[in-house]
């Protein structure tokens, strides 16, 4: 059988090999074919190698005419649904305040909720749809959006809503995340928030299917680790996958947990110690980390370069959000973790692709293999390295998905 489009005129075709998560030294182990071709029939992958070892046949013929072509990037962690602006926070942060203080004082994430409560699913849709098409611009065929912004039950619902509707039409893949950001301000109420949280959101999450998995926010001025615990035994109850922001700020015992959960990713990791970052490496939890928001906080960068170095498989993402990581490039996050988190050019490609995949606990995306979807990007250039070398401009040309040109 012909396989219905044979795309040639690749200078390098760089990618993962393997489904599974690389940890360690394997995240330096980047497969780069000279003068490739890619076969695509039906969104799908036929077969990838040398252009001079293909013998198929094909109904059409593509030539990109001597670019460098890598997998579709993987965004495993954004906030892209919100509304209102955090510019009062970013004044104040320029001023000398801390993010903790901002938070402690009503601002930061609080002041969001707000915004966010206050609009409409389609003024949600309408103000997220620009956020999403610059991550696919940059690269990223496969983007995670999380709730969180929401806080009243109703209002999680509303938000997961939204990104369905933006999942529904967009060329992008959207994944859905149920994100429990922040208790009550009263003490006294949090214990009746989590039963809320166990009782009536996880279970109508998984009942629609508006989630794959359930995030929290592990932090001292945030959710606290037995809280947390409470939250994600409902969310495996109910058939949902776990993960968590965890040891921003401070750690206090949010890898532990999610190591002992099995989350399919722990996320931030700006205050990991020695401790934290051998129990991630030992185990199959992917280390997300967020190199915008170090940018953006002027707080330190996440250990990249120790947790590989200790056998970790780690991921990066943009965290785009209103207030730490107002970050719309995915490809700029890639070139922000080799000069802030020490990977080198190969780990960075494997870190926004197929362990990003796996920090989402997707197995068909992240790397170029027959079977998996047709989803890469064709830089401007010849050289795959351009991905995180180039700034201020975008390094990406065209944008696939599915076997189809996207975009404009």
């Amino acid at each position: 059988m012909k396989t219905e489009l044979l795309i040639t005129g690749i200078s390098q075709l760089a990618t993962a090999e393997g489904a599974s998560a690389k940890h360690g030294r394997s995240m330096s182990e980047l497969k780069v074919v000279q003068d490739a071709a890619l076969a695509i029939s039906g969104g799908s992958i036929d077969w990838v190698g040398a252009r001079s070892d293909w013998t198929g046949e094909a109904v059409a013929t593509l030539d990109l005419g001597g670019a460098a072509v890598l997998p579709g990037l993987i965004d495993p962690h954004t906030h892209a649904v919100w509304a209102g602006d955090r510019l009062a926070d970013f004044e104040a942060r320029v001023a000398g305040a801390t993010y903790e203080q901002i938070l402690l004082a009503g601002g930061g994430i609080r002041s969001t909720v707000r915004a966010t409560a206050a609009a409409s699913i389609e003024e949600l849709v309408a103000l997220a749809r620009p956020r999403v098409e610059a991550l696919l611009r940059s690269g990223a065929t496969t983007i995670e959006v999380k709730s969180g912004y929401g806080f009243a039950i109703s209002a999680e619902i509303a938000m997961l809503d939204s990104i369905a509707t933006l999942a529904a039409e967009s060329q992008a893949r959207i994944i859905a995340t149920l994100l429990i950001h922040l208790p009550p301000v009263e003490s006294g109420e949090r214990s009746r928030y989590v039963e809320q949280v166990c009782a009536e959101l996880i279970p109508e999450v998984a009942r629609r299917g508006l989630a794959s998995a359930v995030d929290v926010f592990v932090e001292r001025e945030a959710w606290h680790v037995a809280e947390a615990e409470q939250m994600f035994v409902c969310a495996k109850n109910h058939g949902l996958a776990v993960k968590l922001h965890s040891d921003q700020f401070h750690s206090i015992g949010g890898v532990e947990l999610g190591v002992r959960m099995g989350a399919l990713s722990v996320d931030h990791l700006e205050a990991a110690g020695a401790a934290q970052i051998e129990a991630i490496a030992a185990s199959a939890t992917v280390a997300t980390i967020l190199p915008g928001v170090s940018l953006h906080l002027g707080i330190p960068a996440a250990p990249g370069r120790r947790l590989i170095d200790v056998g970790a498989a780690v991921a990066v993402g943009t965290d785009l959000n209103p207030g730490s990581s107002p970050l719309y490039s995915s490809a700029g996050a890639l070139g922000l973790a080799v000069r802030m988190n020490g990977l080198r050019a190969q780990e960075a490609i494997v870190a926004g692709t197929v362990n990003a995949a796996c920090a989402l606990g997707l197995s068909d995306r992240g790397r170029l293999e027959a079977g998996c979807v047709a989803d890469f990007v064709v830089l401007q250039t010849k050289d795959w390295r351009e991905l995180v070398y180039v700034m201020g401009a975008n390094p990406v040309r065209e944008v696939w998905v599915g076997g189809r040109r996207v975009g404009g």
